[in-house]
């Protein structure tokens, strides 16, 4: 629950809807929520920008209002340079991020449509004011590096808090086993695209190989052992079956 919601609003262009969409899955974050995107949605720009991204591209939800894209969260931040005259906390990326890692809740990410920001209503929407120390004279972030300071910040203190209570240490019994040989890793990776393949998850085709690589990375880089492996195979299995067996 600790990781944010990103929210896009009102994005003018598709590829940098995409290219904010690389940018949270670089560092781990997934749930996309666009506000009144210019061009609508789907956007074909979008996808060939995200390089891989396409599944938060593919599960963005879109929604009229700011107010609505947040209706369930409980602790907002508005990314802007400029207060906009709301008095409100101000927090810089490493901040918000201790704050997401320590305050119950949904947490949300305001980003606004390139050209000018966040309008005063989204502002007012937030607990607080997110805004990065930049050099004063010259305080334009594209939208994707703005996404991606803040998605790496939420990264980095996650890894830090999680060293600090010994949460990465590996038991001792999986320090006696080794990861999986290529061969089982990749039947599990097979057993994946067996599945997603007939319900279009490689769609358009010229995406599909960029899709599998992406697959293939994240199912590689956790060095599964090889009763990991099996235990995730007997969950593809058993998703396979007819419900009705």
């Amino acid at each position: 629950m600790s990781a944010p919601v990103i929210v896009l609003v009102r994005p003018q262009l598709g590829e940098n809807i995409g290219k904010a969409a690389r940018a949270m899955l670089n560092f781990g974050l997934s749930e996309m929520r666009l506000v009144k995107p210019r061009d609508g949605w789907p956007n074909p720009s979008a996808g060939p920008a995200a390089a891989g991204a396409d599944f938060i591209l593919d599960n963005a939800k879109v929604f009229e209002t700011t107010a609505e894209a947040v209706a369930d969260c409980q602790h907002i931040y508005a990314t802007t340079v400029r207060k906009r005259g709301v008095t409100k906390p101000v927090v810089g990326p490493d901040e918000a991020a201790r704050l997401m890692h320590t305050k119950k809740g949904r947490h949300a990410i305001l980003f606004g449509r390139e050209a000018s920001g966040l309008e005063t209503e989204d502002v007012a929407l937030a607990r607080h004011i997110l805004t990065v120390p930049i050099n004063p004279e010259f305080g334009s972030l594209n939208l994707a590096q703005a996404v991606i300071l803040a998605a790496y910040e939420w990264s980095r203190v996650g890894r830090e808090r999680n060293e600090d209570q010994g949460l990465v240490q590996p038991t001792a019994e999986e320090e006696q086993l080794p990861p999986a040989p290529q061969d089982e890793l990749d039947g599990l990776i097979g057993h994946f695209e067996k599945l997603l393949a007939p319900r279009g998850y490689f769609l358009p085709q010229s995406r599909a190989d960029a899709t599998r690589r992406t697959l293939r990375s994240v199912l590689t880089k956790p060095g599964w052992n090889h009763l990991e492996v099996r235990t995730l195979r007997g969950i593809l299995s058993t998703l396979e079956r007819d419900p009705r067996e």
